[in-house]
């Protein structure tokens, strides 16, 4: 199961409204307001953020500016720079709110230089220099301790990442009513505490590290899997999750924690599949079906020896998963693939960081490994407990056991339950696909 890009040489290419200008293809403005959004967002609010030192009031601009995209760009047409654009709109409708709730003129007082200077905390990096990077800047302004972990990691894909509330709680595994309230509450406690924006001394970051590389990890997740809509991957976010985690790594050194080596190496690893996971209908195609010439070698080669270095030592998490995804890779036909060894990997993993998750992920290598009438058992022992209930791959793993056993007319009903749960197009077709192809056989 897929984990909870690269840029070609020559002219840097920022947006996919920018490509989509260069090839004269994008006449709708909405088109282009939305390509934008997607691929910028989280750029954008950063730059706010940085400049105003306001979470909620970035957030506001930053759809204010959108919204106003959308007509001004059907009647003046799109900018050179649509990103640039946005972000200038944005700053004017900031301070537009600032004046109307009469505190333009207190911050003004306080900082004769506000409107041309960010207002964050200068940090002290012993030697290592400014974060040079708003978003990175962004997502550890977002892990403040005063913050629950999981409240951390929210706010962080919501700000940084764009994602929507009902996306960031398919993460979590909560209702998206559960997810709104913590991720109001949330925005108050920064705002009643008076949390700074600010990046952390490098004394600091020690204490936000791990929600920094879980919110890294989900990005790249939404990027891999989205939660809705037609792509089954939206290499923006993967992106610059794999971005983001070299730059990380990069900062962290000489010596950089073995769980944000691992992080880069895991991503590594899944992207490098990206090309093989649908055929030219645009259909998914599961990993034992995946033409294995079409992944890509050099991030496989380069993300290798990081596992090693990620499991000297006692490993975490993201080495153990890391550790998983190199098997696959390792091998060059899926009937090369170390099964046992992958079920060892879950064992390690399930003992450290047990979840539902990780207990499915283990049920489906325990298929390849030992058959599917043992996974099966464990399904169901998951099912029972009903902290899948609605996430769509438990019942899509229970219909494909069920398929490989010839319950055909128990897996049908089980792909329908997956159905009704699943959000993506790609992965709907794939399940409809499933379930006629079952329903054609005998029962």
């Amino acid at each position: 199961m897929p984990p909870l890009l690269n840029r070609t040489a020559g002219a840097r290419i920022d947006t996919f409204a920018e490509i989509f200008l260069l090839s004269n293809v994008l006449p709708n403005p909405n088109v282009a307001v939305d390509a934008v959004y997607r691929s910028d967002w989280g750029r954008i609010v950063a730059t706010l953020i940085r400049q105003f030192g306001d979470f909620e009031l970035a957030e506001d601009a930053a759809q204010d500016a959108f919204t106003a995209a959308v007509d001004q760009w059907r009647t003046d047409g799109i900018p050179e720079s649509p990103c640039a654009w946005i972000i200038q709109t944005a700053k004017h409708k900031a301070i537009d709110r600032l004046r109307r709730q009469t505190r333009l003129q207190e911050k003004l007082e306080a900082d004769p230089d506000f409107s041309s200077e960010p207002i964050v905390e200068a940090p002290n990096l012993d030697g290592l220099g400014e974060i040079p990077d708003d978003r990175l800047r962004l997502i550890f302004t977002c892990c403040h301790p005063a913050l629950s972990l999981e409240a951390q990691v929210a706010l962080t894909l919501r700000t940084l990442g764009g994602l929507q509330t009902d996306e960031i709680a398919r993460a979590f595994l909560v209702p998206t009513a559960t997810m709104a309230q913590r991720l109001v509450r949330a925005k108050r406690k920064i705002r009643d505490a008076g949390i700074p924006f600010r990046v952390p001394d490098t004394s600091e970051m020690s204490a936000r590290l791990d929600a920094v590389l879980i919110a890294i990890y989900l990005i790249f997740t939404e990027g891999y899997a989205p939660t809705r809509g037609e792509p089954l991957v939206r290499a923006d976010l993967c992106g610059e999750a794999i971005r983001l985690g070299r730059l990380l790594r990069t900062l962290l050194a000489p010596k950089p924690p073995a769980e944000a080596t691992a992080l880069v190496a895991l991503m590594l690893l899944h992207d490098s599949r990206r090309e093989a996971r649908l055929d030219d209908e645009g259909n998914l195609v599961v990993l034992e079906e995946q033409d294995r010439t079409l992944w890509n070698r050099s991030q496989i080669n380069e993300a290798l020896p990081l596992v090693q270095e990620a499991l000297a030592g006692e490993p975490g998490p993201f080495a153990l998963e890391a550790a998983i995804a190199a098997e696959h890779c390792k091998a060059a036909r899926p009937e090369d693939t170390n099964w046992p060894q992958i079920v060892r990997l879950y064992d390690l993993l399930a003992e450290i960081m047990p979840s539902p998750i990780v207990s499915l992920n283990r049920a489906v290598a325990v298929a390849m490994a030992h058959g599917p009438q043992a996974a099966l058992e464990l399904i169901d022992e998951l099912s029972a407990a009903g902290e899948l209930d609605e996430y769509h791959l438990l019942h899509a793993a229970r219909a494909d056991m069920l398929r490989r056993l010839g319950s055909n007319d128990a897996a049908a009903e089980s792909y329908q339950t997956a159905l009704e749960l699943v959000t993506n197009d790609s992965e709907r077709r794939f399940l409809e696909r499933r379930l006629r192809e079952v329903r054609s056989l005998p029962q």
